[in-house]
Order: C-alpha cells, then structure tokens, then sequence
C-alpha cells in the first residue's frame, strides 16, 4: 500500500446545527467551529469533516442542497467559512466538505427549470419517467419510506427520489450533470478544502430502463427496498473513476466514502491505490441485525456479534487498503448505547470503545461528543423527534401492530436524532450550546457529561481519547498502528476482543473484556510494558498471567510472539 499523508492523522465530524451557537437562535454555525479550533487541536484532530452546511431548506437537515455555492444563512455566510479553512490550516488542521450529489433539493434552480419545462434540457438533470398504466414506473420504496416516484404536476411523468420527495436524485448518466458537478468541486478545492466526505455515493447509478426492475415486495405496502436494485446497477466505476481522474487527482484529495452495498470484489477498485476514494466508511457492525422489515424487527448487536463485524472487515480490507473507523455519525445513533448493554453502561466501558475501535487498522474518526461519552437521549414522545427517518419507522412499527411505547421504544434506539442533540460543552443552561432555545432537546445528562468538566480531568473519557490519540503518533509506536498488520487473538472467546498489531519492530496486543465478569489470560509471551489502560492499574503475574477487570482494556508492548 502507498502511504499517504492522512495514513497517520485523525479524523471529526462536526455536525454544525447542533455543535455552537454564537448568535442564539438555537441553531450551531461556522463561527461556533471557528471558536472551537483549539479545543478540536488540544483533543488532537487532524481533520473535520463538516456536515452540510450549503443553503438548504432542511428538509433532510441540508443534504438537500439548494445552491451548492452558497453557504446557508443559518450558518453564517462564505466569509466564515473561507476563515475557518484558513485558521484551520493555521493549526494544521484540514477541512473536509459533505459532498452531497446524489440528490439536491427540489428547490434547486436546475429542478425548478425542470418542472417549468419537464421535456425540456433540465428534466435530463433528473430522472423524469413515464408512468405504466397510472401507476409509478416501478414499486421502489424510498429509504425515507413510500414510493421513489412523486409526480410532476401537469404530467403523466413521475421523478425519482432515492430519499425525501424534497431530494430528487440526479442524473449521472447525463454529461452535461457531471460537469456541473465537477465544476462545484474544483471550485470547492481552490478555496482550500482538503477533500470530501461523499454521501450516499453508490446510489449514483441506478439499475435501467426503470420499468424492468420491478421487485418481490418486501413489506405490506407492496414496494421492494430501493436497496435491491443497487445489485443490478452496473458499471458505477465509469463514474467515480472519471470523478477521480477530474477533481481527486488533480487537488491530491482526501476523500472518504459513505459506501454500502459495494460488492467484495470491487474493494480495490474503491480504496486501492489507485481506487475511487481514499478511504471508506466501514459499517458493518451498523448494519448488522437490520430487518427488511423495519427498525422494530432489528436484533440490537451483543459484543460477540461487535468483534465479529469488526475482524470480518479487517481481514477483508488487510490487504486492500485503508478503512475509515467509526464507532457512530450522525445517522447513526450514539455508539456507547448501542454497543454496551444499558446496564453495563459506565466509564470504563466506554473507554473499552474507544480503545478498540482506535487500535483497528485503519483511520479513526470521532463525531462530536463521542470524545465525551454523549449517550442516547431517552424520547418520551414521538413529537421530540425531528428526524424524518425516525417518524417513518415509528408509523412502520405502529401499522405492525405494536402500540405506541412499543413503537416509540423500538425506534428511539436507533434514531439518528440521538447523535443530533446539542453538543454539551458545561452544566450551564442548555449545556453551553446556545443562549437561545435549542433547535432539539438537549440530553438532560449534561451536567455529568459535559467538555468542561472532562477536560479538567486527567481520568475522564476525553483525556483517554488524548491519549490513544497520542499513542497513534508517538514515534515509537506509530508505524505499528498506522501500518502493521491486526491478527486476532483468541477469537473464539466469548465477550473477548483481543488481536496483535504486529510492525516490523514489535508486536502490541489489545485486550478487551467485553462483560462485567473479570478474567484471567495466559498469554503466549513476556509484557514488556503497559502503553494504556483504561484501569488505574493491571493485574499481572509473571508477565504473562493477566486478570482483567470488567470492561477493562489495555493495550501491551510485547515481546515478540
């Protein structure tokens, strides 16, 4: 693999509606980020990657873009975001755009042309289709829920909407799309940008013509995942290899893709050395135990299933190229409720987490908070939660039959207003985040969970992000983790997460005991050193005898194995 400048950095995702308000109406901006650069440095990030924040009607929290040129009012305006780039670069820090092309906004100015002229240059923008006998071209359900079709008024047309009816998709089959697009980006990059993060890329291609692609439905309302169709869309390399070859190359980009459905064999055309993207997201333990059914028929994920998706992906990619791991984002919700049983939820467990996913091969990410231990926030009523995701999911589970705590309770796990709550920075009034009214409920923890609070305490959950941040670039130890191979270690042991990072100058082993119980570890050689623990102290005997507390993880400087 061809070692590149991001290999050793990392990365965090600023969600900027919910990050710092500096002008009190509830909603975070660009100068709230600006404010937070040095607390972003003292944590140790490299990179941000920063949510959409171009002009949008919101109806999918701004991936639905309305002028990728422009940034939203609510936001702030260009000039704050030129000066973030610049006094992030200032730190060493680069900054990354959510690239959202897909789909815009139904308020765009090309699908405005288009509906004035449904016929006309524009409708190609888009996908513009006839319908079959009064009904929509195909029985595609939409990943917000209903059909991908809506209808254009005055017509016997319909457009395709892969999300929210607001976000038609674009046309990539289209020439002249593709170099409007292209022409954003560039303009994007000569402004300083780093790179991208790509959202819901693989979706640019779509299985065609339409009308052949009718599937076995898969709910009662007679519509199949808009999902099935991506195994039959072939040739989606033709674009992102000429998305790459345009704008990436050019700039030497840093780009990392949201990636699902990406067949095995087409990994190193993705993030090989000559791939689409630099990196890409890996999320199968996020997926794991979905439900064609919906959210209320989906099996939460034990720590056993956890270690599994994990090293799966690993051996995949080990010799592919670099992932990017995350333990939650902002679609997701937060990763210590969900990967650590409620009732086992504590401080150690959390740090267990983090060790864990920053010891995997690859480049760690954080999303706001997550460097906190930012959890759930506990919904009492359908009518708290914004997301429209969420709101579709709780009418699934309702129309299933289960009541409405039954439907509530089964959505609120997963709902990606948990990862959305206001960031708490102190135990002041709405934990520091905004004068004002919050545009969502801020989780009523934060006068225990809180940056103030943490970054005061050389024990908390933040200072052992430092740390393992810390460990990644420490000269004796970096080569290991940025590039040595992971090898699991008991792999077979129940609610054990162990593997070797193995470099050319040393063997590290990660221990993790994923249960309450403790437990004893014969291991195979001598412990040199303890490089981190999320313990005050280890039980060690003869170098080689190991009893780990519940939830404790350390990570060890072998003798060589």
């Amino acid at each position: 693999m061809q070692k590149k400048w991001w290999h050793n950095k990392v990365a965090y995702q600023i969600y900027p509606k919910s990050f710092l308000d500096t002008t009190g109406n509830g909603i975070g901006d660009l100068r709230g980020i600006l404010g937070k650069l040095d607390y972003l440095k003292e944590l140790g990030i490299d990179i941000i990657w920063i949510s959409p924040c171009y002009q949008s009607p919101l109806a999918d929290q701004g991936y639905d873009i309305s002028d990728y040129y422009r940034i939203d009012p609510r936001f702030g305006t260009m000039e704050d975001m030129e000066e973030l780039i610049a006094k992030a670069k200032e730190r060493d820090i680069s900054i990354l755009m959510d690239l959202v092309v897909n789909h815009c906004s139904d308020e765009h100015e090309w699908f405005q042309k288009a509906l004035q002229d449904p016929y006309g240059p524009y409708a190609d923008y888009f996908y513009f289709e006839k319908g079959v006998n009064g009904q929509p071209p195909n029985n595609w359900r939409s990943y917000f829920g209903g059909s991908v079709w809506e209808p254009v008024p005055g017509t016997d047309l319909y457009y395709l909407h892969a999300f929210h009816k607001k976000q038609p998709d674009l046309n990539w089959e289209n020439p002249a799309l593709r170099e409007e697009i292209y022409q954003m980006m560039c303009w994007w990059m000569d402004k300083g940008l780093a790179g991208f993060r790509i959202d819901a890329i693989i979706n640019i291609k779509k299985a065609l013509p339409f009308t052949n692609y009718n599937y076995p439905p898969d709910r009662d309302d007679g519509l199949a995942a808009v999902t099935t169709m991506l195994s039959d869309a072939v040739g989606i390399g033709d674009f992102l290899g000429e998305m790459r070859d345009r704008v990436f190359h050019k700039y030497d980009a840093f780009t990392v893709g949201e990636v699902f459905n990406v067949k095995e064999e087409e990994l190193a055309d993705f993030i090989g050395d000559d791939g689409y993207f630099s990196t890409m997201f890996d999320f199968r333990a996020a997926v794991w135990g979905g439900s064609p059914k919906g959210w209320y028929d989906s099996c939460h994920i034990t720590p056993q299933a956890y270690k599994s998706c994990c090293f799966t992906s690993q051996k995949l990619m080990q010799n592919v190229g670099y992932l990017s791991n995350i333990i939650e984002n902002h679609d997701e919700p937060r990763g210590v409720s969900r990967y650590i049983p409620p009732q086992e939820l504590s401080d150690p467990a959390k740090k267990l987490l983090a060790a864990v996913s920053f010891m995997l091969r690859g480049l760690p990410w954080i999303y706001q908070g997550q460097e906190l231990g930012m959890e759930n926030l506990p919904f009492s009523s359908i009518d708290e939660i914004d997301d429209v995701s969420t709101r579709d999911e709780y009418e699934v589970a309702r129309r299933s039959g289960l009541s409405e705590a039954e439907a509530l309770s089964a959505v609120s796990f997963y709902s990606r207003d948990n990862a959305r709550t206001p960031f708490q920075w102190d135990d002041g009034k709405n934990a520091g985040f905004t004068t004002g009214t919050p545009w969502l409920r801020v989780n009523p923890n934060y006068t225990r969970i809180n940056a103030k609070a943490q970054m005061r305490d050389k024990n908390s959950l933040f200072s052992f992000y430092q740390a393992l941040i810390a460990l990644r670039k420490h000269p004796d130890y970096t080569d290991t983790i940025v590039y040595g191979t992971l090898e699991p270690f008991m792999e077979d042991a129940e609610n054990l997460m162990a593997f070797y990072r193995r470099g050319e100058a040393q063997t590290l082993l990660v221990l993790a005991n994923f249960r309450k119980e403790s437990r004893t570890l014969t291991l195979p050689a001598p412990v040199k050193r303890i490089l981190l623990n999320n313990y005050p102290s280890l039980d060690i005997e003869n170098d080689t005898v190991v009893t780990l507390g519940d939830y404790q993880a350390v990570i060890l400087d072998m003798t060589a194995v």
